[in-house]
């Protein structure tokens, strides 16, 4: 079984993944940032993906919400959702290859990341 098939069996409908950066953290004990909270909505908003109202910490995307955490900035951590799973895996396969973002599915510990391509 690919990385892949391994991802995509893992993202059903109302899965949830934990989103890291790829990047190594300045301090051994802090998760490294994201982005600033701005560039971040920003970058996603770009993509189809965005809150309902100003100021929202949950963005709605095809096939997916991501939660952020309430007031943080840089952001650190986001949690994803699939809501749709045809499209919510799509979608999710793109943002880590555009983004670089790093998955965690915490009910299992395990590290998820598609094949670059």
């Amino acid at each position: 079984m690919s990385e892949t098939d391994t991802l995509m069996d893992q993202a059903t409908s109302g899965r949830q993944f934990v989103v890291l950066s790829n990047r190594p953290a300045d301090d051994e004990a802090a998760l490294a940032p994201i982005g600033p909270r701005r560039d971040v909505v920003n970058d996603l908003f770009d993509c189809n993906t965005g809150p309902e109202s100003d100021n929202d910490d949950v963005l709605y995307g095809p096939g997916l919400r991501i939660e952020l955490t309430p007031g943080q900035d840089p952001i650190t951590q986001m949690l994803l959702t699939i809501t749709e799973e045809e499209v919510g895996w799509q979608v999710l396969t793109r943002f880590v290859k555009k983004f670089g973002w790093r998955l965690l599915d915490p009910a299992t510990g395990r590290e998820l990341n598609p094949p670059a391509s």
